[in-house]
């Protein structure tokens, strides 16, 4: 997704506190909540690390573990489940992780508990049967075990939640909370798609504003979810985003619309607009139309258009987010009308953001498609200039 998305900037202030003190160990998790949105405001040092200043050679599996070079990173993973009755969930599992120093900047140190990276993690079911939305957040040193990021054999986790490769092309995902259980096998069937120009991503035309960014955008899915006392086999289609960089949004950049979606031609389709204070979409936004084949068509601001047409006023944060939407993209003669499954999927942890299930219906090249994906709203609910 985009670089400029996650890992936000109070994963300095909490790594102070769980690298630092004992009183952390001690809060009630109410109260962390409250100090980690407190430090959303610090200002963050982007001097030596590494940057994303132009294309570069991915190289797999190496380029699907850690960079810690760059200051921030995330592995990101959504999904669209239903079970043998029809019932329909959605979910969002990502792990992200932010450097404490740069590089030359770190020194050995004896303690088994010291770090040079903090991991943070959400988790988030769509409970469409029910009409109900959980998310959860936890945060974590990089040491002792309690969280990672390895790229040969590939595995990424915070203490029990994780995803793991268990034979190529195939990871298990894992993640558990109070009476939520998720356990799934995704299996790649398109391989890696390289966003932007060849996994380099533009977000400004300020030097470094960018990302290594890619994707992997048809994942069958399979596995168990329960939910409360309800334990279901599932089936589905799952997408995944892994960047890295040292960045933040521009001056102007608000904000930012993201969209992945997964049609029943075997295509798919990922584009996002950055929000300017005046409402405008930044010239940086862009996209990625992959063909049945995986064949990736990289999309320009100009290739596409995101038109609203219904918008909800959050009862938690009290932002009006955009509820319905089309997309049109006219060099393929794609026009999709795309609507939430549930209107409130707002996660109030740290930040307060929008991300959820979707459904779409519409066409492609003359012929009906429809599908689900997912839609994340950044920057309603607060600007996210100065944030990162």
């Amino acid at each position: 997704m985009l670089t400029t998305r996650r890992l936000f900037v109070l994963l300095a202030g909490v790594a102070v506190l769980l690298l630092g003190t004992a009183l952390w160990a001690g809060l009630r998790q109410r109260d962390k909540g409250v100090a980690l949105a407190r430090l959303v405001a610090l200002p963050t040092e982007q001097a030596g690390f590494a940057r994303a200043d132009g294309p570069k050679d991915l190289v797999f599996p190496a380029d699907r573990g850690s960079h810690p070079d760059y200051q921030t990173e995330w592995w990101y993973y959504t999904g669209n489940l239903q079970t043998a009755n029809a019932l329909h969930y959605g979910y969002q599992l990502t792990f992200f992780r932010r450097a404490l120093l740069p590089p030359q900047e770190q020194s050995p140190r004896e303690s088994k508990w010291a770090a040079s990276q903090v991991y943070m993690a959400h988790f988030a079911i769509s409970n469409v049967p029910d009409r109900r939305f959980r998310a959860f957040e936890r945060v974590s040193r990089g040491s002792v075990g309690l969280a990672g990021a390895a790229g040969e054999p590939y595995h990424v986790w915070l203490e029990n939640w994780s995803v793991e490769e268990v034979e190529s092309g195939v990871v298990h995902l894992h993640a558990e909370q109070d009476d939520l259980f998720l356990d799934l096998t995704l299996t790649d069937r398109k391989g890696v798609v390289l966003e932007g120009d060849r996994g380099y991503s533009q977000k400004g035309a300020e030097p470094g504003n960018a990302s290594y960014y890619y994707s992997q955008t048809r994942l069958e899915t399979v596995g168990t979810l329960q939910v409360g006392g309800r334990k279901d086999e599932v089936t589905g289609l799952s997408w995944m985003d892994h960047e890295f960089s040292t960045s933040s949004l521009a001056p102007g950049q608000v904000g930012w619309d993201w969209f992945a979606l997964q049609m029943d031609d075997g295509s798919e389709l990922m584009v996002y607009q950055i929000r300017r204070k005046d409402g405008s979409a930044d010239p940086s936004s862009s996209g990625t139309l992959v063909a049945p084949d995986g064949t990736a068509r990289h999309l320009t601001r100009d290739d596409f258009r995101i038109g609203l047409t219904n918008q909800w006023r959050s009862p938690h944060s009290g932002a009006n987010y955009p509820a319905r939407w089309t997309v049109e993209v006219p060099v393929a003669s794609l026009t999709l009308r795309i609507e939430p499954y549930l209107a409130d999927q707002e996660l109030n942890l740290s930040y307060s953001y929008w991300e959820g299930a979707v459904h779409f219906t519409g066409e492609h090249a003359g012929l009906a498609v429809s599908g689900d994906g997912y839609v994340e709203l950044t920057g309603y609910a607060g600007t996210m200039q100065g944030q990162f």
